[in-house]
């Protein structure tokens, strides 16, 4: 059994398929957040706009360097 065959024909194949689309997925999703982040540190949060559970993740805007006395 070639790899092609068991790749698309078996059912670990198939889950092994998905499995690798989701973990790319989400290591691009990670990367682009990353890099907006870093595009964007100067975003002001405007009245209304509240933080996001992703903050302690990504970092928060606030606790890096920001000169609000």
């Amino acid at each position: 059994m070639d790899f092609a065959t068991w790749l698309f024909s078996t059912r670990e194949g198939v889950l092994t398929l998905l499995g690798a689309g989701l973990v790319i997925c989400l290591v691009v999703a990670f990367v682009l957040e990353r890099r907006t982040a870093k595009m964007y540190f100067n975003h002001e949060k405007q009245p209304g706009e509240e933080d996001s559970f992703l903050d302690g993740i990504f970092g928060d805007d606030d606790d890096e360097g920001s000169d609000k006395s």
